[in-house]
């Protein structure tokens, strides 16, 4: 499971900067849950193979009570609470604040693994004005600069120093369950759709106050076949009332989708395609997961809003051409047979296993019916493919010039490679690889 690093701090001391410096992105996930003044920002980060989520928060006042301030403390909390490090965030050029001890003091209260980041200190790694921050009790401080990138790789080994980080499976083990993972935003009919599946009598109220960031995870057997269900929004009893702060965490989302072999991504048709459907969907498909779209409460929704929805769907997740849809009723139990179809195929189209002959003819027969565009004198030769990965499947090209090969050109193999191997609900990698030109050597 990935670890979690929240970034901390008072106002305008460069936490959003340095969120964009981990995540290398401007890009976020967001939990707009209704009446949140300031929402905690959400990507993904990369060290090496090691890979973990970034939580970016509001200016933090631990002891406003009033107004929106309250709020944005609110949610720093939450962010330390699903964290298993914290980022503390101070500015050397302003000097340490009252604010600074108050945050600090509260910190040393949750029990969990902080680092002191002294930012803006561009050419003052040897500044005596970093020895104030050891007043603050949070060990060592890390000069960094998020604007121009330096002590950020330093600052983010030792915030994972003490994790230990799983080796990629190279393929499904023979005869795992299914990991399946149910994704979609607060109120969608996550927990009545697993509830339904599993019976009322075996749920357990999970999401209480300190397991707000587990994965909980259920063994579950249909027709033979074995999944392991991964429910985000954490299961409870019928008529259990939390907050919705408490009921969803974005942190649970981004993990169960990583650990998942499938994702059923959940939509409510009474509300349409939000922002957050978009977001949650594209984390999905950049982690290459299998995806199963369910609409659920499709039997609430008159002609016109089921066209509205449709024309939402095709534009807001056009990405997701690939994934099947389907129309449920979770709390009347109906069309729920052929979600699970859907899933078995999704998941036996992610594990595919393709042989080199056979993709090779199929990328001649392609190149044949439509050769790739001229790149000046030159015009891309493919050779032969191969498999290079599963989960999601990945096909390797071979060849000469590749590098000219356009994107509509490698759709256009997609929807070749697809049509034949019958792949529906998983996103399909093409990689090119140029072979070296022997003449560019003798001529240099």
């Amino acid at each position: 499971m990935k670890p979690v690093i929240a970034i901390v701090g008072r106002p305008n001391v460069g936490k959003s900067t340095l969120f964009n410096r981990m995540t290398k992105s401007r890009d976020a996930i967001v939990a707009d849950f209704a009446g949140l003044t300031r929402d905690r920002h959400y990507g993904d980060g990369r060290l090496g193979g090691r890979e973990f989520i970034v939580v970016d928060t509001g200016g933090f006042e631990p002891d406003c009570t009033t107004g929106i301030v309250k709020e944005m403390a609110k949610q720093t909390r939450q962010a330390v609470a699903e964290a298993d490090a914290v980022i503390f965030v101070v500015d050397v050029r302003g000097g340490m604040s009252a604010q600074d001890h108050d945050i600090a003091k509260y910190l040393r209260t949750v029990g969990k693994k902080v680092l002191l980041a002294v930012n803006k200190a561009e050419g003052m790694q040897e500044s005596p004005l970093l020895a104030e921050f050891y007043e603050l009790g949070m060990g060592e401080p890390h000069p960094i600069s998020s604007a121009h990138g330096q002590g950020i790789r330093s600052l983010t080994e030792a915030a994972l120093e003490d994790f230990i980080f799983d080796e990629e499976d190279e393929g499904p083990e023979e005869g795992a369950p299914i990991r399946l993972a149910v994704a979609g935003r607060p109120n969608v009919g996550k927990s009545t759709l697993i509830n339904t599946w599993l019976g009322e009598e075996r749920l357990v109220a999970f999401d209480m106050p300190g397991t707000t960031r587990d994965a909980i995870s259920v063994p579950f057997e249909r027709n033979g076949q074995k999944f392991q269900l991964i429910d985000t929004a954490g299961l409870r009893r019928k008529g259990k009332v939390f907050e919705a702060i408490e009921k969803f965490s974005v942190v649970k989302t981004l993990q169960a989708i990583a650990g998942a072999n499938v994702v059923l991504l959940l939509l409510d048709a009474t509300l349409g395609v939000s922002e957050q459907d978009a977001h949650i969907a594209g984390y999905v498909l950049d982690s290459g997961r299998a995806v199963v779209i369910a609409i659920n409460k499709w039997d609430a929704v008159d002609d016109y809003q089921k066209q509205q929805l449709q024309r939402s769907i095709e534009q807001r997740l056009s990405f997701l051409k690939f994934a099947p849809i389907l129309n449920i009723s979770a709390i009347k139990r109906q069309g729920l047979g052929p979600v699970w179809k859907a899933i078995a195929d999704a998941h036996a189209s992610a594990t595919c296993k393709m042989s080199t002959p056979v993709l090779t003819r199929l990328l001649q027969e392609a190149v044949e019916h439509q050769a790739p565009k001229r790149a000046g004198m030159f015009r891309p030769k493919m050779r032969y493919a191969h498999q290079g990965g599963m989960s999601p499947p990945v096909i390797v090209v071979h060849g000469n010039s590749l590098e000219h090969v356009t994107d509509s050109y490698k759709r256009f193999l997609e929807g070749r490679f697809r049509e034949h191997f019958k792949l529906v609900g998983t996103p399909l990698r093409i990689e090119m690889k140029s072979g070296k030109n022997p003449f560019d050597e003798k001529n240099s």
